[in-house]
């Protein structure tokens, strides 16, 4: 897996709000433009380009999925994978089942990581 590169995409998607809208709404097609055009380029930086330039096959499904625990368990960065699915889901259950009900969704999702050593967030 490039954590590196699915944590940048968690990263830059989760800080532009036209971004976000357009991946809660066209996964596929948002990871797809994202992984040609945007991905590439260096934050800040429209001149120079990374050298990693492509997801893998399971880390491509799990965005284009919403895929937050297979995720979590590939080693993204737990604090961006939480923030962009809280940005996605968290209205809708708040209107469902009140405050923090995807907070406490995506835990419980989690739970069978409970005693166990986290996945590394290391590049």
């Amino acid at each position: 897996m490039s954590k590196y590169y699915v944590n940048k995409f968690l990263y830059t998607v989760d800080r532009d709000p036209e971004l976000m809208k357009r991946y809660a709404e066209d996964p596929r097609n948002l990871v797809a433009t994202w992984e040609q055009s945007i991905g590439p380029r260096l934050i800040g930086n429209d001149v120079e380009e990374s050298t990693v330039v492509a997801l893998t096959d399971h880390e491509r499904e799990a965005l284009i999925n919403h895929d937050y625990v297979a995720l979590f368990e590939m080693g993204a960065h737990f604090f961006l994978n939480l923030t962009m699915y809280i940005g996605i889901f968290d209205e809708p259950y708040i209107q469902k089942s009140g405050p923090l009900s995807f907070q406490r969704e995506f835990a419980a999702k989690l739970q069978h990581w409970k005693g166990r050593e986290y996945p590394t967030v290391e590049v």
